[in-house]
């Protein structure tokens, strides 16, 4: 009876002792944890047993999505030969770590602390497109909030492939694609989401440099499953960087130029086309436009795949500048004034002069139309139908002298058939005290006098005839000059308007 009452006294005891020496220890604690600073108390609460190789997921079952979110900063360069786009992005991320969780009352109400990016678990997620390591800041933290969510920010300057279509150029539009996925976990793993919604992330152009060539026209976005095997299946988040060239510099430096020679050459038609000035104008624009090629070639972007239009106008231009010189060697060969130069052909002076000239609204030609003498054309046109002309000559006389139209005639051979002989000047009465004339002296001085004129006569139509052939020539030569150049402006014009409409659509699209 009187052991059992010490043993009801300690039973009463010992709970009041035990609950005196948990308050005592607790006071003790509290008191050796509130001389530590806070951040250092929670850093090591949350890293003293973690574990940074596994996944932090309590219930492996349950993936980890990560929300990812990008904010184009730059575009750098643009590399048409090789095909790679560098840009310097914001890229931002976050995914929640069950493991990294705490009650802010018992750490002086910390919400979030900044630790090591070593020190815990970082999903794999990098960009498909990668083909070089860029020179990117290392940014060592993350944000922890108190509930578990991990914030990764950091800067990156992303080399990456794309497929660029320079045609365009330089009224082009580049799509390029940034793809994040995890290179190794499956969507059973880590799943991808965006942080942001598509809209917001399309139009912020925030803190886009807006200064370079290249003008950013939005960013797309695309959630994607795709798999390797029939067994795995991967996230990916597809991010569509749009940029648009500025073209501007390029109009300034390259289509200007090449422009104002044009219109040179297109000029260069007023020059007479018997001026040999126009074929060294046109030769002088041709070797400009050859020199101006060869220094705009290094500005131009050169692909293995495909040409830009801009090059082929370059060389449509040259082949229209070498065209257009051609045109001009043959009018200019044309008109050309020869000796020995054959009339124009009755069928090229009707084509031509009749039915070309009213085709291009300049009237019909007037055309000379001679036909060569003939021996009885010229007998019957002698003289004014006179038969026989008195010559006087002094000191000789009168001389009876029958004037054939053959002495008049270009022909030289053919003169008078008879100059007056003695008998005629028998007949012929003298003066008193005239010494007799020298009949045969006479005779030969007025046939070389005669023949004399009619080589005048001769040399004299022959020049009026090829100046006709000439002038009969350089109207053809003024008719198809007009033409080919009408044809030359219609081509130029055509080629022109179609070029401007195709760069306003690409520019404006």
């Amino acid at each position: 009876m009187l052991l059992w009452v010490p043993q009801a006294l300690l039973a009463l005891l010992l709970p009041t002792l035990l609950t005196q020496g948990e308050a005592r220890h607790r006071g003790d604690f509290q008191s050796h944890n509130t001389s530590r600073p806070a951040l250092g108390r929670l850093s090591d609460y949350l890293l003293t047993n973690y574990k940074k190789g596994v996944r932090p997921v309590r219930d492996w079952r349950k993936p980890t999505t990560v929300a990812i979110d990008v904010i184009v900063y730059a575009i750098l360069s643009v590399d048409e030969k090789n095909q790679v786009l560098t840009t310097y992005i914001w890229y931002r991320q976050y995914w929640t770590d069950e493991f990294l969780q705490w009650n802010p009352e018992d750490f002086d109400n910390i919400t979030k602390l900044s630790i090591p990016t070593d020190s815990i678990w970082v999903p794999d997620i990098l960009i498909n497109e990668f083909v070089d390591v860029g020179k990117s800041p290392d940014i060592p933290y993350v944000y922890v909030q108190h509930h578990g969510e991990v914030q990764n920010y950091k800067p990156l300057q992303v080399v990456t492939a794309c497929s660029l279509d320079i045609y365009n150029f330089p009224f082009d539009v580049q799509n390029c694609s940034l793809t994040f996925t995890s290179w190794l976990h499956t969507i059973q793993d880590i799943n991808i989401s965006l942080w942001r919604l598509p809209e917001k992330v399309k139009f912020d152009k925030s803190v886009f440099m807006n200064q370079g060539e290249w003008e950013l026209l939005g960013v797309l976005t695309q959630f994607r499953e795709f798999s390797i095997e029939s067994s795995s299946c991967y996230a990916e988040m597809k991010f569509y960087v749009v940029i648009r060239r500025r073209p501007l510099f390029y109009a300034v430096s390259l289509l200007l130029p090449s422009i104002f020679l044009m219109v040179m050459d297109i000029v260069g038609f007023y020059l007479p086309p018997d001026s040999g000035e126009r074929v060294s104008f046109k030769i002088t624009l041709l070797l400009g436009y050859s020199v101006f090629l060869i220094i705009v070639s290094d500005t131009l972007p050169a692909t293995a795949i495909g040409t830009p239009l801009i090059g082929v106008y370059f060389v449509v231009c040259m082949a229209l500048l070498v065209i257009s010189l051609a045109e001009t060697i043959f009018i200019v060969r044309l008109v050309h004034k020869q000796d020995l130069q054959q009339p124009v052909p009755a069928w090229l002076r009707h084509l031509v002069l009749e039915r070309v000239a009213l085709l291009l609204c300049l009237g019909e030609q007037s055309t000379s139309h001679r036909c060569p003498a003939t021996p009885q054309a010229t007998k019957t046109d002698d003289c004014s139908g006179q038969r026989n002309t008195r010559y006087s000559v002094q000191a000789i006389g009168w001389v009876s002298l029958p004037c054939q139209c053959s002495a008049l005639l270009p022909d030289m051979g053919n003169h008078c058939s008879r100059v007056g002989g003695p008998v005629d000047l028998d007949k012929t009465p003298r003066g008193r005290g005239s010494p007799p004339p020298p009949v045969r002296e006479a005779s030969l001085a007025v046939r070389g006098l005669l023949q004399e004129l009619a080589s005048i006569r001769h040399f004299l139509e022959k020049r009026e005839e090829s100046r006709e052939v000439a002038r009969d020539w350089l109207r053809v030569g003024s008719v198809l000059d007009k033409l080919l150049f009408r044809i030359y402006l219609l081509a130029v014009l055509a080629y022109s308007i179609t070029l401007v409409t195709l760069w306003s659509i690409w520019q404006y699209s």
